[in-house]
């Protein structure tokens, strides 16, 4: 049976309202007129005496030195023509010591209570406070909040939680705000004619992808693409964060997708964008303690809405994450999220027009190289290189300069990579093996062919190490040799030989540089098959995240033998870059010993001041020859 219409809309919230207030006002008018104090006289303290003299005083109060009294004959005081039955004076000065005696005299009965304090109006302000609070509180409760989230009206939900989304008209962001990323540009460009002319794919019977998945790693400018394809159509862009679905009530993500799809086909031809998608779209039911209902209803509502498109409805939904492995199977069929674009790390060509965009706001001084900087710059984001721009542009402006100059790029790249610099007061001894720990690492990175060429040694602390040896890669690399691997375990293992043959005994500082090289002889073994007794096997735990559901205990899918075969393995390659480090350092002691001097005095060496100290080039250094095929 519907409701008439005397019984909805709003009159009947007025009513309601009113219904719960009135009573609450009427409870507040009983207790203001239980304390009502009626208006009080003040009186000349000679009237005061005289009243006293006269019998018509009944009962005195002091406080401090004020006086109030009840008068017997009520019209005393009614010379105004008004009745007064009580009254207030002020002792004079000094005080008046024949006033007690009086008071007895006229068997006056007196009370003597706390002097009066400054600020009555605020105690009787804070008194109401606790009634004030119920009103609006009941206020609230009319409204309708408290009965949505309580399960008496569930439309309360939807009007306690509208969207958190930042809605763009019209981005300013185009694709020539996007340096780079030309190909994740072109898998997206054919949205653009299909918002702009979207009659032209209907007429052909074609359906354009509802769900564009952006996939890649953090800084690469998923955001930003997002941004610059809505720029480009001309369309209005709708773009929130995945965590802003989830609350602590069951029932608020799912309503706010609803109201943000909602707005999203009010404005079509229009784009929304989900950042993090994996905060709610996270494969459900898994877990160990089973999934969550919140996100699993706002994950629920999502793909309903995906599939409630209407054709003629144009409507683009892009999101994006860096973790796809663990989205949802039903987010990524066909229909929903099915087109996969991804945007991978910039290369060296990539990176420089990234540079040359950031830095065009800012000035630059005739000694900066961005193609050299470029090639520096391997595995940094968009992201970091904004960074890198930035942080120069500080260095820059704390030293009042007018222009970038190249030595403060150099200085915000060695902060990004290496870390910020650390004051540490360290020991002459500690100090000496640590600069015998890094020409280790120096002098077998430049002696070994395969290696990746030095950049800079340093023994000034920087982020969580005490010294560090870095090397940067000529070129991009996408698959990994044999023979350049071993090389990097034998740089690993250099500076715990070098401790070892100038000191007779090792620290603890080799400690990452066993955990990485344990790791990567691990997966030489393991992953990648470079062990001719293992041979080309799978040999890997599983990689299944618990915590996802998909495996409670990480069983190893070997048997022991062949565990105790890895194990081996790992330790021969190891041993094996520990041998051919020490065999390096032992015939060229005297080089490491120049290099590890000037590291004490000049604290950081860069990859030419390495080979002024080491000679005029690795001609000078013992080189090994290549390794056979059975890597032997």
């Amino acid at each position: 049976m519907k409701d008439s219409p005397r019984n909805t809309g709003p009159y009947t919230e007025i009513r309601n309202t009113l219904l719960w207030i009135l009573p609450i006002l009427f409870l507040m008018l009983f207790w203001m007129s239980r304390n009502y104090v009626p208006e009080t006289p003040d009186i000349p303290y000679s009237d005061f005496i005289a009243l006293v003299e006269a019998d018509n005083v009944t009962r005195v109060e002091f406080s401090g030195d004020v006086i109030r009294g009840e008068l017997g004959n009520p019209r005393a005081l009614g010379a105004t023509g008004q009745n007064y039955s009580r009254f207030r004076t002020r002792i004079p000065q000094g005080g008046d010591p024949d006033l007690l005696p009086i008071l007895r005299q006229h068997r006056v009965t007196v009370d003597v209570l706390p002097a009066e304090e400054s600020g009555q109006g605020w105690r009787i302000l804070l008194s109401l406070l606790p009634l004030l609070l119920l009103v609006y509180f009941v206020w609230f409760m009319s409204r309708g909040v408290f009965r949505g989230l309580s399960g008496g009206d569930p439309r309360g939900i939807g009007k306690l939680v509208s969207t958190p989304s930042r809605v763009e008209e019209r981005p300013e962001v185009t694709f020539a705000d996007v340096a780079g990323q030309e190909n994740a540009k072109r898998e997206v460009a054919e949205l653009i004619e299909f918002l702009e002319h979207p009659e032209r794919f209907r007429r052909m019977g074609a359906e354009v992808p509802r769900g564009i998945l952006l996939m890649g790693p953090p800084g690469t400018g998923k955001t930003l693409m997002a941004r610059a394809l809505a720029g480009e159509a001309g369309v209005p862009f709708f773009s929130i964060s995945g965590s802003a679905f989830i609350e602590v009530f069951v029932g608020v993500g799912a309503a706010r997708v609803r109201n943000l799809f909602q707005q999203a086909k009010q404005s079509a031809p229009s784009i929304v964008f989900v950042d993090e998608l994996d905060s709610i779209g996270r494969t459900r039911g898994t877990g160990l303690g089973g999934g969550h209902d919140e996100r699993e209803q706002t994950l629920n509502q999502i793909l309903a809405e995906l599939d409630g498109f209407d054709k003629k409805e144009s409507v683009i939904v892009l999101a994006a994450t860096n973790r796809p492995d663990v989205l949802d199977p039903a987010l990524l069929r066909p229909g929903r999220f099915d087109r996969h674009v991804t945007l991978d790390l910039p290369d060296r060509k990539d990176r420089l027009a990234i540079l040359q965009l950031y830095a065009k706001k800012s000035p630059l001084h005739e000694d900066v190289d961005l193609e050299a900087l470029a090639s520096g710059t391997p595995g940094f984001s968009g992201a970091e290189l904004k960074n890198l721009v930035n942080e120069a542009a500080v260095k820059a402006a704390e030293r009042n300069a007018e222009a970038i100059q190249d030595q403060d790029l150099q200085e915000a790249r060695d902060k990004i990579m290496l870390g910020n610099v650390r004051s540490l007061i360290i020991q002459p001894e500690e100090r000496r093996r640590l600069a015998i720990h890094e020409a280790g690492h120096a002098l077998v990175a430049y002696s070994l062919p395969n290696a990746d060429p030095l950049y800079k040694v340093t023994i000034i602390p920087r982020g969580r190490a005490l010294g560090v040896t870095h090397q940067l890669p000529e070129g991009e690399r996408y698959t990994l040799a044999e023979d350049y691997l071993r090389d990097r375990l034998t740089i690993m293992m250099a500076g715990r030989v070098a401790e070892r043959l100038f000191t007779g005994s090792l620290s603890s500082g080799a400690e990452g540089d066993i955990h990485e090289a344990t790791a990567l002889a691990r997966a030489m073994v393991t992953r990648w098959g470079m062990d001719p007794e293992i041979g080309a096997v799978d040999l890997t735990q599983s990689e299944a995240q618990p915590f996802l559901g998909m495996e409670i205990t990480r069983a190893r899918l070997f048997s022991e033998h062949s565990a105790e075969a890895v194990d081996q393995a790992i330790e021969s390659l190891v041993d094996d870059a520990e041998s051919k480090a020490s065999e390096i350092l032992e015939k060229n002691l005297d080089n490491l010993e120049k290099l590890a001097r000037a590291l004490e005095d000049r604290e950081s060496l860069d990859a030419g001041e390495v080979g002024e100290i080491l000679g005029s080039g690795r001609e000078n250094l013992v080189n090994f020859p290549p390794r056979s095929a059975d890597g032997k």
